[in-house]
């Protein structure tokens, strides 16, 4: 039995301690770590609108860069549009300049060969005429001695 009032004893001594902590608990319960708990609650509070803002951020970001994105393949149609309205007009162009070229030359060549033409025509004249007049004399030569005529271009030396 003494053993039991022992017990009883130090569980008497021992009320006030548990009470001192219970009391220590609440104090530090209500001044700790509820604001620990507010503060917490509040700093999740703000990752989550932070996080939310992000992605929100992300997702707009996203969506001007497909905008960007369309808007610089389109400038490029369009450039490469351009560009290639631009050779076919040098193309047009060069062909043109080609025809003119190659007309204009059809026409000197035409040119060269009627002026080739007529002094083929005239230097067979020259020599219808002289070749009749250079036989005669060949001829006078040949049968009987030096008529006179014009001298050969042998003789004129």
């Amino acid at each position: 039995m003494e053993i039991l009032h022992q017990l009883g004893e130090l569980f008497l001594q021992a009320v006030p301690t548990v009470l001192i902590v219970f009391l220590f608990y609440l104090f530090l319960r209500t001044s700790f770590f509820r604001p620990l708990e507010r503060v917490l609650d509040e700093r999740k509070a703000r990752t989550e609108g932070a996080r939310h803002a992000a992605e929100t951020g992300q997702l707009a970001a996203q969506e001007r860069m497909r905008a960007y994105q369309e808007a610089l393949k389109k400038g490029r149609a369009e450039i490469y549009a351009a560009q290639e309205a631009s050779r076919h007009s040098a193309l047009d162009e060069r062909a043109a300049f080609l025809r003119d070229a190659r007309r204009r030359a059809g026409e000197e060549v035409r040119a060269a060969k009627e002026s080739f033409s007529a002094d083929l025509a005239a230097a067979r004249a020259e020599l219808e005429t002289g070749s009749a007049a250079l036989a005669g004399e060949i001829a006078r030569v040949i049968l009987g001695g030096r008529a006179p005529g014009p001298p050969l271009p042998s003789e004129a030396r």
